[in-house]
């Protein structure tokens, strides 16, 4: 794989920082050739935020760094190492179909990581081919920027190509590779990769290179007890997971493998595999063919966000002091803060989606009856809070019944009390509950036609339904449709 003779104008403007850390991070990496790429979608916003030129981007020069037949300008491709527990077991994986390129400069100055995935087999695939099949790539294009207009912190994707090639899993699919975009990949399996096979060193390398990546607020700070910087990057990063959480919990999305690999200390969210979006609320909502014992479910999330900050803290323990008992004492204190935080942003945004302003002692228990009678009535998530922002009160499952009536006299006086306007009461809730979101038979009516048929207008269509969730117009309607009725509970699969 020789560097591109891209055209100049397309404005590729890598540097490499990840590849200036010690090789033990890493393991520089060449792309595996496929024999015939083609590009099957392209997201023009996000490749002019990026500095890039949309059309440049369709030439053949730059399909072909899109399969990895080319190296841009100036790129590095490595995988990277990481460690992590999946499902609560701790293993070593890596990028195992997976390469990163280098890091984008856009115009403004920020970094972003281009990584190719489904790039070919590299030292961490561990038995695997290193490639991926179209579904679950265009699921991941679809899904991310999805989770990106609905404003969660999120990877995104520039780029799908098929590659001619077929990829053998329970049968013969066809070949593709995503090109992802993220703020970094640094997982919180990259910490405990570095603790459990590197030295005390390696781990303050890492650490220092997320602080001035992602934190460099932090760096000037003192390496020492109470106002030591590794201390504060914990506790930022246990600020961005709160959040992020929150509004997961916020739009009924199911991350679905919430590993420590999948945990970026960068607070996006990453990896789109097993994931979905509630349709009827449930807490216990299990989406993954693969966790099988709901581990993983729509209202574990927050508590499985904090056992994994919590090995995050362990990676970090040598950092924070040179005594185990009080490194371990400063750790806790530092993860007792994602309790209040993800409760502080998660009722904050409850109290959006049902137009309330201020703050009342009662908010809590008002939306946690709300959510209760959702529940046992199996009301959409969705649709429900739709129903309360545009009047149509007798519309949830749950209408007719005494608990409703209830309920809606307890949220009227309490939007009663204020002082704002029900104009701008129905505005906030406009601005907080969307019109669409990616509903999983929509998702999987797009990946059919577009695998099975070749037909990519219906993906588009929905693509277009989804930029703008808060717009609520006629056209966005149909996305809002519940799925029939179905025996058979909706499983999702990782595509590995």
């Amino acid at each position: 794989m020789s560097p591109s003779n891209d055209n100049p104008q397309t404005g590729w403007n890598f540097d490499n920082t990840y590849a200036r850390l010690p090789e033990f991070f890493f393991t520089k990496q060449e792309a595996k050739p496929v024999g015939s790429p083609k590009l099957i979608v392209l997201n023009d916003p996000l490749a002019a935020e990026l500095g890039l030129d949309p059309e440049a981007l369709r030439s053949e020069a730059n399909v072909a760094v899109f399969a990895g037949n080319e190296v841009p300008t100036g790129a590095e491709p490595l995988a990277q190492a990481y460690a992590g527990h999946q499902f609560g077991h701790f293993t070593m994986l890596g990028d195992g179909r997976a390469l990163l390129l280098g890091e984008q400069i856009a115009p403004g100055g920020d970094r972003f990581d281009i990584q190719l995935k489904g790039s070919g087999r590299t030292p961490y695939s561990r038995g695997g081919d290193g490639r991926a099949a179209l579904g679950p790539m265009l699921r991941e294009y679809i899904i991310s920027e999805a989770m990106h207009a609905l404003g969660i912190p999120t990877t995104r994707s520039l780029a799908v190509v098929t590659t001619g090639e077929t990829v053998v899993r329970e049968q013969g699919l066809r070949g593709a590779i995503l090109t992802r975009v993220a703020a970094s990949h640094v997982r919180v399996g990259t910490f405990q990769y570095a603790a459990q096979f590197g030295e005390p060193a390696d781990v303050r390398t890492l650490a220092d290179y997320v602080i001035q990546r992602h934190y460099p607020e932090l760096a000037e700070l003192a390496d020492n007890g109470e106002a030591g910087r590794y201390l504060a990057l914990l506790r930022e990063a246990v600020q961005r997971q709160a959040a992020l959480i929150a509004k997961w919990q916020l739009v009924g999305f199911i991350h679905g493998v919430m590993n420590t690999d999948n945990m970026a200390l960068s607070g996006e969210t990453i990896d789109y595999g097993p994931c979905a979006f509630m349709d009827a609320y449930d807490p216990a909502t299990v989406f993954s063919s693969i966790d099988r014992h709901g581990r993983y479910a729509y209202g574990n999330q927050p508590s499985i966000a904090v056992w994994n900050l919590s090995r995050f803290a362990e990676s970090l323990l040598p950092l924070l002091h040179e005594e185990e008992d009080q490194a371990v004492r400063l750790a806790e204190e530092a993860l007792h803060g994602f309790a209040w935080q993800f409760e502080a942003a998660w009722l904050q945004g409850m109290r959006s989606k049902l137009g309330l302003f201020g703050e009342q002692e009662g908010d809590a228990a008002l939306v946690k009856d709300l959510l209760d009678l959702m529940h046992q009535h199996r009301a959409d998530f969705t649709n429900t809070f739709l129903a309360l922002t545009f009047g149509r009160r007798e519309e949830p499952p749950m209408a007719g019944t005494s608990e409703w009536s209830e309920w809606l006299s307890r949220w009227q006086a309490r939007l009663d009390g204020q002082t704002e306007s029900q104009e701008a009461v129905r505005e906030r809730m406009r601005r907080s509950n969307p019109a669409v979101i990616p509903r999983n038979h929509r998702v999987e009516e797009a990946l059919e036609a577009a695998v099975e048929r070749d037909d990519y207008g219906v993906m588009q269509r929905l693509l277009e339904a989804l930029t703008q969730p808060f717009a609520h117009t006629p056209e966005q309607a149909d996305y809002a449709e519940l799925p029939a009725a179905c025996d058979r509970p909706y499983r999702t699969f990782c595509g590995t």
